[in-house]
């Protein structure tokens, strides 16, 4: 079963279940695709329709545009919107591939740096475009650029 289709099957059991917060989010998820397949529509007359790839990067924007917005919430002292916030962050990331852990990071920055030969600064963004290739939604791409210019800058 692919991504779209388990979002389907899980907004009906959460309306059945009558599991309103979470259902409001599947609904989220759901306008937020159908958005996003008018753009490619209109864009390239594109009619496949969009991969489980288009669809991880999809939620993982939608993560962190509720990261953003709890924690504005919570400096501005509305801590039911932020938990709100966090809520739906955690339905969001049921969709999404098992993050990697520092260490499985790091390794895995090691080896796209040993496949692809990378010796200099200059090299960066090949290794950033492998790590999003292998590694989309697995990791965040923007904590690990400083990590990679590191490695490269030894």
């Amino acid at each position: 079963m692919g991504l779209r289709e388990r979002i389907l099957a899980d907004t009906k059991e959460a309306m059945k279940a009558k599991e309103a917060a979470r259902l409001s989010t599947l609904r989220l998820i759901s306008a937020a695709i159908k958005d996003r397949e008018i753009a490619a529509r209109t864009e390239g007359g594109e009619e496949a329709g969009l991969s489980d790839a288009d669809l991880t990067a999809i939620l993982s924007k939608m993560v962190k545009q509720r990261q953003e917005s709890a924690k504005a919430y919570e400096e501005g002292g509305r801590l039911e919107l932020a938990e709100r916030e966090q809520d739906e962050i955690k339905v969001i990331q049921s969709y999404l591939p098992r993050q990697l852990d520092a260490e499985e990071t790091r390794a895995a920055i090691d080896k796209a740096i040993a496949d692809l030969g990378a010796e200099s600064i200059r090299d960066m963004g090949r290794v950033m475009a492998e790590l999003r290739t292998r590694h989309a939604g697995q990791m965040d791409f923007g904590a690990v650029g400083p990590v990679v210019k590191d490695r490269l800058m030894k």
